[in-house]
């Protein structure tokens, strides 16, 4: 290699203030101000004619599925436009007509990017050609696509063994690009494919997987319709998948219930006004929460024990409160988690969950008296320590009720990035799978590696260690969303090389390995062809439908190359067109890795024809109510022990937030409009009794210090923000805040972050 030179790089940019504005926090989401704000943000970055062109394909049949969250389309999408508010400012900042090119990277070195702040790196705009940063240089320098595959087939090569290298995936990839990426690693010799799931949904995988056999949600969209209840935990849908609040509306017009349990009150289950209606533009909109309980931060197992114990007793009273039936058929494990709940006090659960006894009461009366169910999460019960059993003990409430395999109930797991799920499908795990590895080598004629590979977790402490050299990214900002920034930019700085296959600038191009390339790829929105026809590519939603995507927008850039045509190039070169794989002719043939994706993985039969229009379910047993891969093929109660934080009496718990200008890492604006936040994001939401007692007035300025093991970490400069949040509680956005959360303490079994349960203190300045 070159000499080697020290790059003075900002891991965390800026920490000044921006100048913050309080109002009350808003009783309802989208509405007019909804489409203001979405159409702004179009006009701005793509102009108004390329705006109203785009967003008229965006989420239909025939158009592209949306760069944001994984909701699910309608059989018959809204012609007025089937998209939300966030969905629009995805698009925006991917069609936006700002480029970074080679004279951008000759104004600007890494070491000067780096000190702007992750909204002004984000809005530079889209790359338009490969670029390098050589170990010896501070800026990115252009570099041909031949160039920069055989630099990347130099360094795989000269590796003293394939685990010395690890892929990490983002859930925006395609069902394409991900099962290429995938099939190439393992023809490299490792397993080593950490992805964006091991940070968010992994937990709902490993606790679905243990109790119902399937990693994966169990609803329809159209079972919204036919809910009789919908628990929404743990989740915030009015900012992070809006278009969900649609489904929820439709269950209320059908009499359906929703209860929200959340430590924050949000403006999205409070209210609805549908943009895609008249009346919900003019009219006070859809009233959505019956039922809020403000739980403490990851004390819902707890709320659900006290619910479960008290419908048990409803039971014995009445006789019907529990599906028996359902329970003798499918279930396992009945009896102990009866005798379980008996363990615990109706008085500790109570203190424990900081709930209401009267909510807790007027939900058990509502639930015991229904049996078609759905309960949804996200991050707020997977990022935590028992991440796993808060999952499963959301499994046993349904299992009870005999909510699941029919209309208008079981598991939905909300999931983030559009493919996050389909990527998993089709290959992208770091676990070893026989039967995957058999299907592998019987179509395509090698053996995969049979050692099992590093998660997201293990992958950064590897390349801490110096024992991983080599890390690419296909998609995805890996420093802001991985855990313990310091200790993750130290990882990735302590690479030889780091790859990154991406559309904008992010802050993991600033701070790399010792060489970095970047190399651009053809966006979500914009027309993928390739001898003068267009192609397509396929996704999964958060609820199992396979369906296509396509593009319509002329590309950012000539020089830009589709995800698995970089992937091919890549595999091509490293093993100098000399393997049983053909990876130029599969890369640039989109129907023929679908056709071997047909071959290699259960239920995408016929995937080129079906995939099109509305598209298709793959195989789910829970639907089918077939257990036959568990033990006694039952579905499986689930003995869950509580929560166990040891708080000092002058520790808070923390957890991470989205604002309502962000989708994961991405910062599309400095506004948090339904919580009443404008122009900052350095704030810390305080209960107004902890900041009595910690003589605290609005807008004070604290610093946030975790201690693990030991090791102190701290996140300074954040303002006191008074909110409804239970007492002991805190609340600040991501990604700045992960800087608090140590990368080796994370959820048994699914190693998640405990990015939603971290034990701080708090220092005034």
């Amino acid at each position: 290699m070159s000499d080697i030179i020290k790059r003075n790089v900002s891991v965390l940019g800026p920490n000044d203030f921006t100048g913050i504005k309080l109002e009350e926090p808003a009783d309802y989401a989208a509405g007019l101000p909804a489409v203001k704000v979405a159409l702004q943000h179009a006009f701005s970055e793509m102009g108004v004619l390329k705006s109203f062109r785009a967003l008229s394909h965006m989420n239909q049949k025939e158009g592209f599925d949306c760069p944001g969250c994984a909701w699910p389309d309608p059989e018959k999408p809204s012609r007025l436009g089937e998209y939300c508010e966030n969905g629009v400012k995805a698009l925006a900042e991917e069609a936006t007509h700002k480029k970074v090119d080679k004279d951008f990277f000759a104004k600007y070195s890494v070491e000067e990017l780096s000190r702007w702040s992750d909204f002004e790196i984000g809005k530079s705009g889209r790359i338009t050609e490969p670029m390098v940063l050589r170990s010896d240089k501070v800026n990115y320098e252009p570099i041909s696509w031949k160039e920069a595959y055989a630099l990347i087939a130099k360094e795989l090569h000269e590796l003293n063994s394939p685990n010395e290298a690890a892929f990490y995936t983002s859930g925006r990839s395609s069902n394409e690009a991900a099962f290429l990426y995938g099939l190439f690693v393992r023809a490299f010799g490792t397993n080593n494919m950490p992805d964006c799931s091991n940070m968010c949904h992994e937990s709902s995988g490993v606790a679905l997987n243990e109790t119902l056999g399937i990693g994966k949600g169990s609803v329809k969209l159209e079972d919204f319709d036919q809910a009789e209840v919908v628990i929404v935990m743990g989740q915030n849908p009015g900012t992070n998948h809006p278009r969900m609040l649609s489904a929820l509306q439709k269950c209320k017009e059908n009499n359906g219930k929703v209860i929200s349990v959340n430590p924050l009150e949000e403006a999205g289950l409070i209210r609805f006004k549908n943009p895609q209606e008249v009346k919900g533009v003019l009219s006070s909109g859809t009233s959505l929460t019956d039922i809020h309980l403000q739980v403490k931060i990851n004390q819902d197992v707890s709320l659900l024990k006290l619910i479960i114990k008290k419908l048990a007793i409803l039971d014995k009273e009445r006789a019907n409160v529990f599906d028996h039936k359902f329970i003798e058929r499918y279930t396992n494990g009945y009896d102990n988690l009866l005798n379980d709940v008996k363990n615990y006090s109706n008085d500790k659960l109570l203190e424990l969950c900081g709930v209401k006894e009267e909510l807790v009461n007027e939900v058990v009366e509502l639930i015991a008296n229904k049996e078609k169910i759905i309960i949804c999460w996200a991050m707020g019960l997977t990022q935590h320590k028992n991440g796993v059993e808060n999952i499963k003990e959301c499994v046993n409430l349904l299992l009870l009720k005999g909510s699941l395999g029919k209309p208008g109930s079981g598991t939905c797991p909300v999931r983030g990035h559009s493919n996050v799920q389909g990527d998993r499908t089709v290959g992208i795990m770091h676990h070893v799978s026989p039967v995957l590895n058999e299907s592998i080598e019987k179509t395509f004629g090698f053996t995969p590696p049979n050692k099992e590979g590093l998660d997201t977790v293990h992958a950064i402490k590897a390349m801490y260690d110096r024992k991983v050299k080599v890390f690419m990214a296909l998609g995805g900002n890996f420093l802001s969303a991985a855990s313990d920034t310091l200790y993750t930019a130290q990882a990735l700085q302590n690479c030889d090389l780091t790859v990154q296959v991406s559309t904008k600038l992010n802050r993991t191009h600033l701070v790399t390995g010792k060489t970095a390339l970047i190399l651009p790829t053809i966006g979500r929105s914009e027309l993928d062809i390739k001898n003068g026809q267009p192609r397509f590519f396929t996704v999964e939603n958060s609820m199992g439908k396979v369906h296509q995507s396509k593009g319509l927008m002329k590309p950012a850039s000539d020089n830009l190359i589709s995800e698995p045509e970089i992937i091919g190039g890549i595999a091509d070169t490293y093993f100098n067109s000399d393997h049983v794989v053909n990876w130029k002719e599969l890369s640039e043939d989109y129907k023929l890795i679908r056709e071997k994706i047909e071959n290699v993985i259960k239920g995408f039969d016929d995937i080129n024809t079906r995939s099109k229009g509305s598209g298709f379910y793959l195989p789910n047993n829970v639907r089918d109510l077939d257990f036959d891969k568990l033990p006694n093929q039952k579905a499986q109660f689930s003995i869950c022990d509580l929560p166990k934080h040891e708080v000092a009496e002058n520790e808070f718990i923390l957890m991470t937030i989205r604002s309502h200008d962000q989708f994961n890492t991405t910062i599309y604006g400095l506004d948090d409009r339904y919580r009443g936040i404008y122009n900052e994001r350095r704030i810390v939401m305080m209960n107004k009794n902890d900041m009595i007692r910690y003589d605290l007035n609005a807008l004070d300025v604290i610093d946030l210090i975790s201690n693990y093991d030991n090791k102190e970490r701290k996140a300074i400069n954040f303002l006191v923000v008074p909110y409804n949040i239970p007492q002991g509680n805190l609340a600040a956005y991501f990604p700045e805040t992960n800087v608090l959360v140590p990368y080796d303490h994370f959820a048994d079994k699914s190693h998640t972050p405990i990015s939603k349960s971290i034990i701080i203190q708090i220092d005034k300045r």
